[in-house]
């Protein structure tokens, strides 16, 4: 982090808009919400309702327009396009649909997320990569392409690439929804391990009540603004 702050993320009054004039939508209104370094939070809500939007701000997948928004001790809001990049670089991201290059093997699209980063000699990211997904269970599917993996262990890469650079953040969006129950659970429960072990702060996007037990805390949306936080 940038600061001495428990605070992994730190938001006050955050407004977001999209388009202008009469075609002017809100879409987040004056949003408070703090999490701790280290705590797994849900947040909920009706399709619609801001919360992917939230999740992309505060991974400087966007840029704000006003508020404050302190992620990680940066504030992301007014923040120039290389600030950004820096603090993209320090989340870890899994998506709904798991986003991975098919023309990439299950390590190499876990050593990509270390390519980006610049800093490690080709062994280093190869050993890494392969030890994240030891960790996930995939060993015996290294040299695999997306297209040979079920649903569950396209999730069980993506959780791979997210934390194989031990990021300080995890943000994730619907990461079960594509899953059938018990897969679901398994890439759940596995975040929930990894993240643990390496003192990450998880804030999860997700319609699954099935999950609900896994957090610190849960976090409502509705026509975007926080119910409970």
């Amino acid at each position: 982090m940038a600061n001495g702050s428990t605070s992994a993320v730190l938001i006050k009054r955050l407004q977001h808009h999209y388009g202008d004039g009469a075609l002017r939508k809100q879409v987040l209104s004056d949003i408070d919400l703090e999490i701790q370094a280290g705590e797994i939070v849900l947040l909920t809500g009706p399709s619609g309702s801001g919360k992917t939007t939230l999740l992309t701000l505060i991974g400087g997948l966007r840029q704000g327009q006003s508020g404050s928004l302190i992620i990680l001790g940066r504030e992301l809001i007014g923040a120039p396009a290389n600030q950004l990049t820096l603090a993209r670089r320090e989340h870890g991201y899994i998506f709904q649909a798991h986003n991975l290059h098919r023309s990439l093997t299950a390590q190499q699209n876990v050593r990509m997320a270390l390519e980006m980063r610049g800093d490690l000699e080709a062994d280093e990211m190869d050993e890494r990569a392969r030890a994240m997904l030891h960790s996930v269970g995939l060993d015996d599917q290294l040299e695999a392409f997306p297209d040979q993996l079920s649903g569950g262990q396209k999730q069980r890469v993506a959780v791979a690439r997210a934390l194989v650079g031990n990021p300080p953040l995890l943000l994730a969006d619907e990461p079960t929804a594509s899953l059938d129950s018990r897969s679901g659970r398994d890439v759940v429960s596995l975040m929930q391990r990894l993240a643990r072990e390496q003192g990450c702060t998880i804030l999860l996007v997700t319609h699954d009540n099935r999950i609900f037990d896994v957090a610190d805390r849960i976090v409502a949306m509705e026509d975007g603004r926080l119910l409970q936080h």
